[in-house]
């Protein structure tokens, strides 16, 4: 599997990464197990966690994720691994710390130390802040709204928070996640002020559908020197085609659960995966090969985060995010965006 040197990092990761966020949840430790075997065989070497996880979050399940991981690298040396993962950001999740989840110094410093206890590692590679401490638009809204204004630790705080963990040596580097093209500034701005470490990666979602990291935020990522980690790259699943034609298999995620990935289940998101698996078949290929190698196309990318609930599935997935399309099949995607420019926000 290729590999990548993540800007700024010198951490060579392999071009898919493994997700994580059902391990707990709809999928047992062994089931994680061997998702791990799977793909540290398939060549993946990096894998993506968040103390929040699994998903849906809950106070029965949080810290999970990051446990069955832990049970798994206790059993084998690290070598070449790169793990990251996140402190949950401000929101209604009074089991996290008892609701103690604002990003102040003291809050990451407690969050990195529970998150390496579980992990059961020394040193966490890229610690991420899963969403920003501030008012944004997120998880597919678009519009900003100044009346939802709040308070909180300022990103210069965030900012030397980070850099004390690196400093004690609890993490290497840290992320953005679900930010900003303004937020990834300031965080870069403010970090070389204080001449500490920014921000080497940034994790939004990204695929087919959910295109916001292709315009402002991709010069951001440019001129910062940082790479994309992609999740969603297959939009909560619907670009498996395995809700086409408005099918809900039982045991799927959105059949199990209503009110996930509320974004990629607008009409127009439905009416875009329509055009692209037509544009699939003919090409004579799946659309997950479609939808995950045009996620590999772009400039930007670092790695595509790819989970699953089934090892079917991961097998697919993983060989889908290698996958390479060719000018004309990326021609003909283009066509497509030009009627369905980012229906899932």
């Amino acid at each position: 599997m290729k590999r990548r040197i993540l800007p700024g990092t010198g951490l060579s990761v392999s071009e898919v990464c493994l997700g994580t966020m059902t391990w707990g949840e709809q999928n047992t430790a062994a089931q994680a197990h061997e998702q791990l075997d799977y793909a540290i065989a398939q060549g993946i070497n990096f894998i993506d966690t968040a103390e929040m996880y699994p998903v849906p979050p809950n106070a029965r399940t949080q810290g999970r994720t990051e446990s069955i991981l832990g049970e798994w690298l206790a059993r084998r040396p690290l070598g070449d691994l790169v793990i990251a993962t996140k402190v949950a950001g401000p929101g209604r999740r009074d089991w996290i710390r008892g609701g103690r989840t604002d990003l102040t110094r003291e809050v990451i410093a407690e969050a990195v130390d529970t998150s390496l206890a579980r992990l059961g590692v020394d040193c966490i590679d890229i610690y991420q802040i899963h969403w920003p401490q501030r008012n944004v638009p997120m998880f597919g809204a678009v519009d900003f709204d100044p009346s939802k204004e709040r308070g909180g630790p300022s990103i210069r705080e965030q900012v030397e928070g980070m850099a004390a963990m690196i400093r004690a040596g609890k993490i290497r580097h840290y992320g953005l996640s679900n930010e900003t093209s303004w937020g990834v500034c300031q965080f870069h701005r403010i970090a070389k002020e204080l001449g500490m470490p920014g921000p080497v990666t940034l994790q939004n979602s990204y695929s087919l559908v959910s295109r916001s990291a292709d315009g402002d935020l991709a010069e951001a990522l440019f001129r910062e020197q940082m790479s994309l980690l992609a999740y969603s790259p297959l939009a909560g699943g619907m670009l498996s085609g395995k809700y086409l034609g408005g099918a809900l298999p039982a045991g799927s995620r959105f059949a199990l659960f209503d009110t996930l990935g509320q974004r990629f289940r607008k009409p127009m998101v439905t009416e875009a995966i329509e055009a692209y698996a037509a544009l699939a078949r003919a090409r004579g290929i799946s659309l997950v090969q479609l939808a995950l190698g045009y996620v590999r196309s772009r400039w930007h990318l670092g790695a595509s985060i790819i989970g699953a609930t089934t090892m079917e599935q991961l097998r697919e997935d993983i060989a889908g995010a290698q996958f390479e399309l060719d000018a004309e099949t990326l021609a003909e995607i283009a066509s497509v965006q030009a009627r369905y420019p980012n229906p899932a926000g």
